[in-house]
């Protein structure tokens, strides 16, 4: 059990068939186009809340071939390596650029303008529009080249008839009042919604009970039990 709590929110592929669309439709298909490189424009700049689903789908546009992803909020030794234009890269990747250092924006000018001049495409996100970014003006600039999506959350309701959705596939059933408790008392990116949903089939297996309010607030606890040793 410790092992199963503990693996609740572990890292699992991010894919662009696993992003549940809601009110991004059309930018899920955009992004289908960056990923199969038959997009019209080689700029796209996605802005939204956190957890709208923004780095979910750069790191599933990463899992293809010829990508980079670049960790705007990178401050490490390495982070000027990842800005260096290379051929071979078909697609650039530019995550929470509202994060990046002074320095570090220089230096995604410039790879803006190598992509622009040699050819490539690049998807960049952010925490608002780029006229409302804390960054160069010159830099905003290129940021507002080609598309701008705003990323929509889902909805409560939304976010239930996904898990309940995925439940089904799974072949689960759930007790009334366990999706919406468990939106209101866990954490609220579908991610994590997901991998408590695993948690739950995997606990109910394992102790032999359905899956009821009562289950899920056992499992809540043991979950937050377990992070609160593993931070002591």
């Amino acid at each position: 059990m410790r092992q199963l709590t503990l693996d609740i929110g572990a890292n699992q592929p991010q894919t662009l068939d696993s992003f549940v669309a809601g009110q991004n439709a059309e930018l899920a298909q955009l992004m289908q186009q960056f990923a199969a490189r038959n997009a019209r424009e080689r700029f796209a700049y996605l802005w939204g809340e956190a957890a709208a689903g923004k780095s979910h789908l750069l790191h599933a546009l990463a899992s293809g071939e010829r990508t980079r992803y670049i960790d705007g909020a990178n401050t490490g030794v390495d982070a000027f390596l990842a800005f260096l234009y290379t051929p071979e890269i078909e697609l650039y990747l530019l995550d929470d650029c509202d994060r990046l250092s002074p320095e570090l924006q220089i230096e995604a000018f410039n790879l803006f303008n190598q992509i622009r001049d040699n050819g490539g495409y690049l998807v960049s996100t952010g925490a608002a529009p780029p006229a409302l970014l804390p960054v160069r003006e010159d830099l905003r600039t290129r940021m507002g080249w080609g598309l701008i999506y705003q990323v929509h959350g889902l909805t409560d309701d939304e976010k239930i008839a996904a898990l309940t959705q995925a439940a089904q596939l799974r072949g689960l059933t759930l007790s009334p009042g366990v999706l919406p408790y468990l939106i209101t008392h866990f954490r609220r990116d579908m991610r994590s919604l997901s991998a408590m949903l695993d948690a739950l089939d995997g606990y109910s297996l394992e102790t032999q009970r359905p899956i009821t309010l009562p289950l899920l607030r056992e499992l809540l606890q043991l979950e937050r039990d377990i992070n609160t040793t593993s931070q002591a």
